[in-house]
């Protein structure tokens, strides 16, 4: 039987301790009582919170005081052959991967509700949250962006513990929770999966481990579970949805029951569906309606989710971190129903592999941008590969232009006028880029 690290020791290092998961972890350990004390290859704002809450980190790799420490864990990005790692090994300590560690932790609560698929996992993980929250139920919760109320970490109890669960090589798998969500299942992460079949087969053995799994009905056919969805032969689902500026409002039904109206702060469609899968986990918990209504109508959103970051010259500029197609499409579809004038875009890809192994899906959704800009690609953990560059995804889309620097962002940007909308998507630092251009 595996030795569970989060009971039965008392400190723990983290070699990437700068991630949105990784820093969740520091901070629910050091909320249960752990010394945890970690590594980065650079300061962030997730850094410096630890650093306020007395939380040691280092910019670089680990000092020597890493042998001070009774567990090593790190992140799918850091490499074997890393330096802290190495170090680690040498003073003979455990060192255990992130998905593992977020497994042990789990089991430190009574019950776990994990979030899986391949979009909105952050939305719905926060969307509980807040539903506990007005519920006054004794919970913690791991979400892989910064939400406006918990951040990206919250603890007050110990009765459930509402995590992500992240399909990159598997790591869902780690996890048998008492209920288990797939918002969706599209293919992504070929790279460890190799084929879509198997990206839904890892899906439905998350189901199948799952107590009581809840999926997006018509999805996932050979999986048992709770349905959600637009159709009404869902167990949940939406009925008399009216939008107003992207946002939308929605009759919540149980079955044939009627159970309520619910007015969404955040904008898009695809965060009913949202909001569906976690009024669907809030009443198998036992939790009434009128919970369910004051947490999703408290919810405001995530950071890097349709988020409004201020004006690049003169343009609103509206962050999000779609980087499949199929969240290209979804915000796109957003922006038109909340804003007028034209639509400026940057993309910024993610990984080289993803490009290259979704490159006809990416090229036909970004040929129908009509201003569009494609930034160098985040490579993450990944080495240069052409084929799957974002030059060469420019050069395959019409009327795209490309950049790899901050001033061919400005002279893009020179081309939108006040009435036009900036929209920058992706996953990797073209974030922290726009936050640098924002007019002070």
């Amino acid at each position: 039987m595996q030795k569970n690290y989060v009971s039965d020791c008392g400190s723990f290092y983290f070699v990437g301790i700068g991630g949105v998961s990784m820093s969740a972890l520091a901070v629910l350990l050091a909320k249960m009582g752990k010394k945890v004390g970690g590594c980065d290859r650079c300061d962030n704002s997730f850094t410096r919170r630890l650093e306020n809450m007395g939380i040691p980190v280092v910019v670089g790799d680990a000092g020597d005081d890493i042998a001070d420490y009774e567990v090593v864990v790190f992140t799918d990005a850091v490499p074997e052959n890393d330096r802290s790692l190495l170090a680690a090994r040498r003073s003979r300590l455990p060192v255990v991967p992130r998905g593992q560690l977020l497994q042990m932790l789990g089991q430190s609560f009574r019950n776990v509700v994990a979030v899986a698929g391949s979009h909105g996992k952050s939305t719905c993980t926060a969307m509980i949250a807040h539903i506990f929250a007005f519920a006054g139920q004794a919970f913690a919760c791991h979400i892989g962006a910064e939400d406006r109320e918990f951040s990206n970490a919250y603890m007050c109890g110990r009765t459930y513990f509402v995590t992500e669960a992240c399909e990159y090589k598997r790591n869902l798998l780690h996890l048998k929770p008492k209920i288990g969500i797939i918002l969706n299942c599209d293919a992504d992460h070929l790279d460890c999966y190799g084929t879509a079949e198997n990206v839904r087969e890892a899906y439905a053995q998350f189901a199948a481990q799952s107590v009581c799994a809840i999926k997006l009905y018509g999805e996932m056919q050979k999986a048992e579970g709770i349905t959600f969805g637009f159709d009404n032969r869902a167990d949940y689902f939406a009925k008399n949805l009216t939008g107003n500026g992207g946002r939308f409002s929605f009759e919540l039904y149980e079955g044939k029951s009627a159970l309520g109206q619910i007015e969404l702060k955040v904008c898009g469609k695809h965060n009913v569906l949202n909001a569906l899968a976690a009024a669907a986990a809030a009443r198998l918990c036992g939790l009434s309606f009128e919970d369910i209504k004051g947490g999703l109508e408290a919810f405001e959103g995530i950071s890097r989710r349709f988020e409004y970051i201020g004006r690049i010259n003169g343009v609103t500029c509206i962050a999000d971190y779609a980087h499949h197609p199929n969240e290209i499409k979804a915000v796109l579809k957003t922006v038109k129903q909340v804003r007028k004038g034209k639509i400026f875009v940057i993309f910024q890809p993610h990984t080289y592999s993803r490009t290259k192994l979704l490159f006809k899906e990416f090229v036909n959704v970004l040929s129908n941008i009509e201003h569009l800009l494609i930034y160098r690609t985040y490579a993450a953990r990944e080495y240069y590969d052409d084929a799957g560059s974002a030059l060469t995804l420019s050069r395959a889309v019409r009327r795209s232009r490309y950049a790899d620097g901050i001033e061919g962002i400005c002279s893009f940007v020179d081309g939108a006028g006040a009435d036009d909308t900036l929209l920058v998507l992706g996953a990797g630092d073209i974030y922290d880029i726009a936050l640098t251009l924002v007019d002070r």
